[in-house]
């Protein structure tokens, strides 16, 4: 076996690695264990992605660089993009290949209609696809402690996922100020940090972070309403939105911030703490989940 994949024991087969152009096998017998569990060194980290065209008629399934590089510089972990597509793998089966998730932005929204709203032109577009893998996977990884992550949209997918709502307009609330993305500008200029979010003094962010206050970029229309039944806010910016929120109870790491962390993460040191953290307890729940996978076999 390559050295960086270990193996239980269990009955042996055989598989022939290749044949030369005579037909004769250019390679030696390769013995394997059919019943062994394949086990990689290093964790993989899903990154849930999104619904795309290509040149406006190829239909795609993509994840921002940002959000790859954030995961592979910082986590130490693989990171797998995920397609946002219920038909080509179950929930069971994305908790096995995968040893924690990131919850990315999008675009399109999360249909209101999971929250018990009426769409309307205000709420843009909407992915039912992503809606129906996210919503339950974000519950099952709560329930069995694998870490998550959620991004601006993922952030407003943990609150549905636990009976929130969410406003489509939030600049349209009175009070508040206008958090979507700059219309004009360079990247660097429409990701740059660009108000405040106050943490709540002893929650979980306050304690990575060690800061009662933090700078972050803002991209987003929509945000928290009504907070999910255990839906925790830790953060808020200057005019109230919710921007930071953990989930009671979870065993596992389950956090969300409706900034976008990854941009610039290994340079900026909020989104540094946040990538590293998270990429320990994927680490922590691999290592966790790799022994018992041994001792079961």
């Amino acid at each position: 076996m390559m050295q960086n994949w270990s193996s239980a024991r269990g009955a042996t087969a055989s598989l022939r690695s290749g044949l030369d152009a005579s037909g004769r096998d250019a390679y030696p017998l390769v013995r394997y264990q059919v019943s062994e569990v394949v086990l990689m060194s290093r964790p993989v980290i899903g990154i849930i992605g999104n619904s795309h065209m290509a040149n406006d008629t190829y239909p795609v399934q993509a994840a921002g660089v940002s959000n790859i590089e954030a995961v592979a510089d910082l986590t130490g972990a693989i990171p797998l993009i995920v397609p946002a597509l219920p038909k080509v793998g179950a929930i069971a089966d994305l908790l096995t290949a995968c040893d924690g998730f990131v919850f990315t932005g999008g675009r399109p929204n999360v249909h209101p209609s999971l929250y018990g709203h009426e769409p309307t032109e205000k709420h843009g577009a909407f992915d039912p696809d992503r809606d129906a893998v996210t919503l339950p996977l974000i519950s099952e990884c709560v329930a069995r402690a694998v870490p998550i992550f959620g991004i601006c949209r993922g952030f407003q997918e943990f609150n549905v996922a636990f009976g929130g709502t969410l406003h489509p307009e939030i600049r349209e609330i009175p009070g508040r100020i206008n958090h979507r993305m700059p219309p004009d500008g360079t990247l660097e200029e429409k990701f740059e940090l660009r108000h405040t979010v106050s943490l709540t003094p002893g929650g979980q962010f306050h304690r990575l972070l060690g800061k009662d206050e933090i700078m972050v970029n803002s991209l987003h229309g929509q945000g928290i309403l009504d907070r999910g039944e255990r839906v925790v806010i830790e953060g808020l910016a200057s005019d109230g939105t919710p921007e930071a929120i953990v989930i009671k109870g979870a065993q596992g790491f389950a956090m969300g911030v409706q900034w976008h962390p990854e941009w610039n993460a290994v340079a900026d040191p909020v989104s540094r703490t946040l990538f590293i953290a998270f990429g320990e307890a994927v680490s922590a729940w691999a290592q966790r989940r790799r022994r018992e996978m041994g001792a079961a076999v």
